[in-house]
């Protein structure tokens, strides 16, 4: 029977280098369900017709995907006054609430000139006119895609 005999290292030397490991593969990312842009204009429609049933005026929804990281649609209406433009933020924040979408932030609420409501991948802007003709988002986005919104009349 042959023995193999175990040399050891002197006390000073350094070990042996193991060789370097060959880089790990990048495991892809499991896919998540999140919502489509499908859902997302439904949420979007859902949001207009709360403004309509407040009689929020000059409703528009304009399609920002692609363009934007932040959403895929924005929705533009206006209000009268202070107290109305109240109203129709927080009709619409219960209204989205109660078809199972919350908001993860309501901004302006206070001042009620401009309120924008974060539904994720839809904002929801509600202005009173004066504050609308400011900062005139309509403008900014005049190239962009609209959807149309039932029960307002369409232009010709």
């Amino acid at each position: 029977m042959a023995t193999t005999r175990r040399t050891k290292r002197p006390p000073n030397s350094t070990p042996p280098r193991a060789l370097p490991r060959p880089p790990r593969k990048a495991r892809p990312e499991p896919l998540r369900p999140g919502p489509t842009r499908d859902a997302s204009a439904k949420v979007a429609l859902l949001a207009a017709e709360a403004g309509l049933e407040k009689k929020a005026s000059a409703i528009e929804i304009i399609d920002v995907s692609g363009r934007v990281d932040y959403a895929d649609f924005l929705v533009l209406m206006t209000g009268g006054s202070d107290r109305q433009v109240a109203a129709i933020a927080d009709f619409v924040e219960d209204f989205l609430g109660k078809h199972g979408v919350r908001s993860i932030s309501m901004e302006g609420r206070s001042a009620a000139s401009w309120v924008l409501i974060d539904f994720v991948d839809i904002v929801v802007h509600v202005f009173q006119r004066e504050a609308r003709a400011v900062y005139d988002l309509d403008g900014l986005w005049m190239d962009a895609n609209r959807l149309p919104v039932p029960g307002l009349p369409t232009e010709s």
